[in-house]
């Protein structure tokens, strides 16, 4: 009987979450709740030498000696080897408060060596508007190391002029956010699409009771990006109504059919619902190397002639074996990819030949080359 009641439990969990349906909350984002980046610019210090010596590293050494109550005499020329300048960056993220801590990522921004045994000192964090949101400081997390020996040879493992510290960075201020603001939230989807995006609400209006035939309407799609639901005005009723409205599951929409394909890596991803039409293609590799050798032609000891240097080109054309294979109607995915194995072509041949289908108007698909 118990062995019974566990597989109706899994069947009902089966049958009450339809195949291919997604919570909200992994589909869309509310509009105005964000993350925000901040950068700043500091000094690491405590390294074993493998700091630097620039300008602005000085510069900046020397400021940081200023603030404390020392001052250098201007031909004093310091040793700071020990010393590196780096660049700070973070994300705030939304409704964070002043005294909670954030992860910060420090790179070196001159020609340190390692951050490896580093420790960043005091460096304000400031957003776009150049006001000061953290306050970064504590000893670096490398994974990275180098090793240099004195006849120039060298080994880097991974990135040691790049380092994390967790949780270091205390929140100084907030930002403001209009959650609370107004009688609507607004969910963006983040890959619009007008299917989605009425899909999205009338799942909300289904699931909350919503009565659109009698003009009673709670989710209203605005275009193929945003949502507007209308939400309650109170700070606390309006959490507990998006607690509740972002674990609601619907289907949204198939994606559009689309080649991508990255030039640079090789890289080709095709969608399932590309289609080919009616087509017959050959592709076949046509080698020319070209080589030239220089020879000298010398005259007789005694013959009136001069010395020439004479070159001789050799030309070779290699036509690689091609075959023919022929699409037939409404080709899929698999049809495609086989056929292509078959004939044993390389990424940048499977390229050439998806550009062709597309100028000869036999792919069923948006080409998206990057």
């Amino acid at each position: 009987m118990r062995l019974l009641s566990v597989l109706l439990a899994v069947s009902s969990l089966l049958l009450s979450s339809p195949v291919g349906a997604q919570r909200i909350k992994d589909l869309a984002s509310i509009q105005g709740v964000r993350s925000n980046q901040l950068v700043g610019y500091g000094l690491v210090v405590g390294l074993p030498g493998t700091g630097e010596q620039s300008p602005f590293t000085e510069q900046s050494f020397r400021t940081m000696l200023r603030n404390f109550g020392i001052s250098l005499d201007a031909n004093t020329k310091p040793k700071i080897r020990n010393v590196a300048a780096v660049a700070v960056h973070a994300e705030l993220p939304a409704f964070a408060k002043p005294g909670q801590t954030i992860d910060i990522t420090v790179s070196s921004v001159g020609e340190a060596a390692s951050l490896q045994g580093g420790t960043l000192l005091q460096t304000f964090l400031r957003g776009v508007d150049g006001e000061v949101y953290a306050v970064a400081q504590g000893s670096l997390v490398v994974s990275g190391f180098g090793a240099q020996g004195g006849d120039g040879s060298r080994i880097v493992v991974n990135t040691p002029t790049v380092g994390r510290i967790p949780n270091g960075a205390m929140v100084e201020r907030s930002v403001p956010s209009g959650f609370a603001n107004g009688d609507t939230l607004t969910l963006n989807l983040h890959y619009p699409d007008f299917s989605t995006a009425k899909a999205l609400a009338d799942t909300i209006n289904e699931r909350l009771g919503a009565q659109p035939e009698n003009g009673y309407i709670i989710a209203k799609p605005i275009d193929a990006a945003s949502v507007r639901v209308t939400a309650p005005r109170d700070v606390g009723q309006r959490v507990g109504f998006l607690a509740t409205l972002e674990n609601f599951e619907f289907t949204p929409a198939d994606a559009p059919a689309r080649v991508v394909i990255n030039s640079r890596t090789g890289t080709i991803v095709i969608g399932s619902d590309v289609r080919l039409l009616p087509a017959a293609i050959t592709h076949g590799g046509l080698t020319v190397t070209i080589s030239e050798n220089q020879q000298v032609s010398q005259p007789n000891a005694f013959a009136d002639g001069q010395t020439a240097v004479t070159t001789q080109s050799i030309v070779d054309v290699d036509l690689a074996d091609s075959r023919m294979f022929k699409f037939e109607p409404g080709v899929t995915l698999d049809q495609l990819v086989r056929a292509v194995n078959e004939v044993g072509a390389a990424p940048g041949d499977l390229m050439a030949i998806l550009e062709a289908l597309r100028q000869a108007g036999a792919l069923r698909g948006e080409l998206i080359i990057i």
